[in-house]
């Protein structure tokens, strides 16, 4: 019993240091978001960090509609980066956790 415990600690503390591996490498995965006219661009990374934010001189003369803009496509861009974060994050905890009757973790 106390082996089988002992197993399973080791590998949940094997599968957070894939999670942390994983939160590392997801900080080098960036998306690009453009609004639909190409007048604004955003990259982001996938642990919805901003990396660079591209005006172009039209957008400068209206602020509205500047800030529109960023807040739709910056909007965009974090969603994205949550949905490959989410996935991955769920794919490492999914392989490593045990698999223990009646707790559907993930399904």
């Amino acid at each position: 019993m106390f082996g089988d415990l002992m197993g399973m600690m080791g590998k949940l503390q094997e599968t957070q240091q894939k999670i942390e591996e994983t939160k590392q490498r997801l900080a080098t995965v960036y998306i690009d978001e453009k609004s639909s006219d190409g007048l604004l661009e955003v990259t982001c990374s996938a642990n919805r960090i901003i990396r660079s934010i591209v005006i172009n001189e039209a957008l400068l003369e209206d602020k509205e509609m500047l800030e529109d803009y960023l807040i739709t496509v910056l909007n965009k861009a974090i969603e994205r980066a949550g949905q490959i974060q989410e996935a991955e994050l769920a794919a490492v905890a999914k392989e490593g956790l045990p698999n223990i009757p009646g707790m559907n973790l993930f399904r």
